[in-house]
């Protein structure tokens, strides 16, 4: 069975919350427990977990290598801050999907760069919660088609 670790960054915990003008009321529970549904009819293990500590991300990235086939990350503020969280991406086999819920690319200047992108099998964004399920139906087709370096199949 393919196995998925689905990663949050800062303030997500927040969603529902948090600018709901900009990231909608749904909470992350909730968009977690859609996933959940969705990784069941794909047949897919999924475990998440967010975290606002950077250091305890690059640590769940590590210690995934031989864990988890796949990665769908929201790394919030630290895409454009943490070369730690490339470097770790970067460190391991496992292929990665960036997911943002707004188009960070039409948000503050700031927001343009992700320092973690590039280390990532591909980047969705500006979809809501929905771009979780499309990373996921994504990532599982990928390691389906034997392109990827899954562990389990």
């Amino acid at each position: 069975m393919i196995k998925i670790l689905v990663l949050n960054g800062p303030n997500l915990n927040m969603l529902g919350k948090r600018e709901p003008a900009l990231y909608g009321a749904e909470t992350l529970d909730s968009i977690i427990q859609g996933l959940r549904k969705l990784a069941g009819t794909l047949g897919v293990e999924l475990e998440h977990m967010q975290s606002n500590e950077e250091g305890v991300l690059v640590s769940q990235i590590q210690a995934g290598r031989e864990k988890f086939d796949g990665i769908i990350l929201n790394p919030a503020a630290f895409t454009h801050t943490s070369v730690a969280l490339r470097d770790a991406l970067q460190s391991v086999t496992v292929p990665c999907v960036e997911v943002h819920l707004t188009n960070t690319s039409a948000r503050e200047e700031f927001r343009h760069v992700s320092l973690t992108a590039g280390a990532c099998l591909g980047q969705i964004m500006g979809f809501g919660a929905m771009g979780y399920h499309l990373a996921l139906t994504g990532l599982v087709q990928y390691l389906k088609s034997g392109r990827g370096p899954g562990i389990n199949q």
